[in-house]
Order: C-alpha cells, then sequence, then structure tokens
C-alpha cells in the first residue's frame, strides 16, 4: 500500500493481498505441515514446516505490525504462550520483573509461579506511583510489564512516562494491549518496546479462537531472537487460528466503536444506581486516569468493573441473575460477559499483592443493542 492508510483500511489490507495464484480475496487457510522444495534448501517464500513458518501465520504477524505500527509481528498459541517466549527471551536466571500492581492473573501466575523456578524474580509495583515504580527497580531489573487498561480494575497507566524510566535504567517497557486494542491505542509509538496481546479477546473478538501476539517496534535485533524462540520453543499458533483472527480483525475498528458506545451508557447507568458503590471505567471524568486515557488513547474501550455497595455476596447474586450477559471467563467477544474476578480470572491472585476486591464484578460490553444491557443489569441489580 502507497502512502499511509487509516487503520480501517491497514486492518482490511496489510498482510492479505489478494492470492497470486488465484485472486482470492480471503487470505487461504494453509493446512500443509511441510512443503516442496526446489532442491535441497531450495525454499519457496522461505516454507519448509509449518512450525517455522506458515502462510496464514505470515498474514497474520504482517497485519498485526501494521496495526500496532511496529516492524515485527509474531504469532503464537495463546497469549500466555507469547509472554512466556518473552520473558524467556529477555530474562535469565537472576533477572528482574516490574510487574504493575493490578495486572492479569495469569500473567502474574507465569511470573510468579514459573518464570520463578528458572531464577527470575518479580516486585509489584503501582506504575501510576514513579517514586514507588523506581524504588521497585534494581539493578538486573529487565523488564518493567505494564497493562494500560488493567484488568480487572481499568487502571490507567502513563506509557511514555513509564518508557523513560524503564529506558533510563536499561530495561524494557512490556505493554499489554490486550483490552484496548490497537484500535483505540498503540504504545510503541508511546515509547513501548514490545507489545503483547491475547488475539483471543478484541482482535479476534467472536469467542471462537485461542491466540495471543508480539509486536515489536524498530529493535531488529529483539524481533530476530523473539522469532528464534518462537521457532524453537514452538508454542505457534496454528493455521485455523490464525485465519480466524486476520477475519476478527478486518471488522475491529466497527465493533471497538460499539462496544465502546455500549460501554459508555452502561458505565452511566451504573453510576446511577443506589446497589453499586463505585464504576471503574477510563471514560467517566472522574476515574482518576481518565486525563491520562484521554491522552494515549483514541477511545475508552468496552471493559468496566463495578463495586457492589453490600459486598461479595451483592457480586456473586448479580452475576449469576444476568440473562443478557452470559456468566462465562474471557472477554473481547461480539457478546456481553460477566464474572467475578476474585473467584474467576483472577483466583491465582488470591492472598498476593495483586488479590482483587471480593465485591468486584468485572463486564465486557458486547455489541448488543445498549437498552437490553442496561435492562438485564437494571433487573440483576434489584
Amino acid at each position: 500500500m502507497n502512502g499511509s492508510p487509516g487503520f480501517n483500511t491497514r486492518a482490511i489490507h496489510a498482510g492479505q493481498d489478494p492470492d497470486p495464484a488465484t485472486g482470492d480475496v480471503v487470505v487461504p487457510l494453509h493446512l500443509a505441515t511441510t512443503f516442496k522444495q526446489d532442491g535441497v534448501g531450495g525454499l519457496r517464500g522461505g516454507y519448509e514446516y509449518a512450525r517455522s513458518a506458515n502462510p496464514t501465520r505470515t498474514a497474520l504477524q504482517e497485519a498485526l505490525a501494521a496495526l500496532e505500527q511496529g516492524r515485527t509481528g509474531l504469532a503464537f498459541a495463546s497469549g500466555l504462550a507469547a509472554e512466556d517466549t518473552l520473558l524467556r527471551t529477555v530474562c535469565e536466571p537472576g533477572s528482574h520483573v516490574v510487574l504493575g500492581g493490578d495486572a492479569y492473573g495469569g500473567t502474574f501466575r507465569l511470573i510468579s509461579k514459573v518464570a520463578s523456578r528458572w531464577g527470575v524474580e518479580h516486585t509489584p509495583a503501582d506504575l501510576n506511583d514513579v517514586d514507588a515504580l523506581r524504588a521497585a527497580i534494581r539493578p538486573s531489573t529487565r523488564v518493567i510489564w505494564c497493562e494500560t487498561p488493567t484488568n480487572p480494575l481499568l487502571n490507567i497507566a502513563d506509557i511514555a512516562l513509564l518508557a523513560e524510566v524503564a529506558h533510563d535504567v536499561g530495561a524494557l517497557l512490556v505493554v499489554d494491549n490486550t483490552f484496548a486494542s490497537p484500535y483505540l491505542q498503540r504504545p510503541l509509538t508511546l515509547g513501548a518496546d514490545v507489545v503483547v496481546h491475547s488475539t483471543t479477546k478484541y482482535l479476534g473478538g467472536h469467542s471462537d479462537v485461542v491466540g495471543g501476539a508480539l509486536v515489536v517496534g524498530d529493535d531488529d535485533e529483539l524481533a530476530e531472537r523473539l522469532a528464534f524462540h518462537q521457532n524453537a520453543m514452538g508454542a505457534v499458533s496454528g493455521p485455523l487460528a490464525d485465519w480466524l483472527v486476520l477475519r476478527g480483525i478486518k471488522t475491529l475498528g466497527v465493533r471497538m466503536d460499539r462496544h465502546q458506545a455500549n460501554a459508555a451508557g452502561v458505565a452511566e447507568f451504573l453510576l446511577g444506581h443506589p446497589a453499586v458503590a463505585s464504576v471503574r471505567y477510563p471514560g467517566l471524568p472522574d476515574h482518576p486516569g481518565h486525563d491520562i486515557a484521554a491522552k494515549q488513547m483514541s477511545g475508552f474501550g468496552g471493559m468496566l468493573s463495578f463495586r457492589l455497595a453490600d459486598g461479595e455476596d451483592a457480586a456473586l447474586r448479580v452475576c449469576e441473575r444476568a440473562q443478557v450477559f452470559t456468566l462465562a471467563e474471557s472477554l473481547g467477544g461480539v457478546e456481553s460477559l460477566i464474572e467475578h474476578p476474585a473467584r474467576m480470572t483472577h483466583a491465582s491472585a488470591a492472598g498476593s499483592p495483586l488479590e482483587v476486591p471480593a465485591d468486584l464484578v468485572r463486564l465486557s460490553v458486547g455489541i448488543e443493542d445498549a437498552e437490553d444491557l442496561i435492562a438485564d443489569l437494571d433487573q440483576a441489580l434489584a
């Protein structure tokens, strides 16, 4: 493509040129595990074995890089597979990671219970407190790990400021951009070194695929090391998953517009409900990270959480009474989901500094009619 096409144009065309043999406007699903060579070592397009490279995965990786305005995209079997490959590439025994104090439970479990077994240490820190962040950094710190917005408290971190702090000490800033999606936020343009995604969520968008991704900016040496470990460790995405994520990416922009319009309406409703003690949504003017979110994002997303005035039992009742909102883990699909983080997605953080409040309910607001979503929450809260 010539010039600098807009986001939706990139989502539909980047890495997805019509097939030269057939003119197919949809990237083919390449299921082959091996590829004919034109003589020993004579690879066609660089393909020899599907763990190392697959044409459908290549298309997805090019699309991911284009959406995040990075140089290299890498696709994995899950978001945690992407995170594990990243940690094993940039850390070694004795390395240290500063982890945001409100991180996804699976990320915390991977770092605290898996990476720790091969000598990687970590310190949780409030990424909105620069003094606390600097105090958590050690000479061995290799990574500052950030989510923004966070899961499940929807906290916002200043990516540009974190990048400055990380680079001052020779560390990488890794940003999990799953909640925002590249439609609303592009951390690499703000100074981050690597972006992480669970492509299961908004990029796939239809609750029918599990996948993950890493996108690197202009650090070709880091990208090369990550690509080596992607192949050597083998936690790659399969071609059907690649194809489904590519399909989802094409409508990411229009879906996100609807997700965040609905979420804003739901947040306003919850804010005025007497059973609700507080609402966590970056689009609300009184959210503590609202100004930063408005600066570094082009919208506020489709995720929100709220706390119940009557505590944990009330939170559980709301989850159980919801009808249009489906009680289920995960997020980012076209359907609305409701969950109790303390007992579901973040149960692994119980008893740790990352433990979430027991009276918290998290919503992934889908693209249904907003009035039906609000009516469902109204009856669930009654």
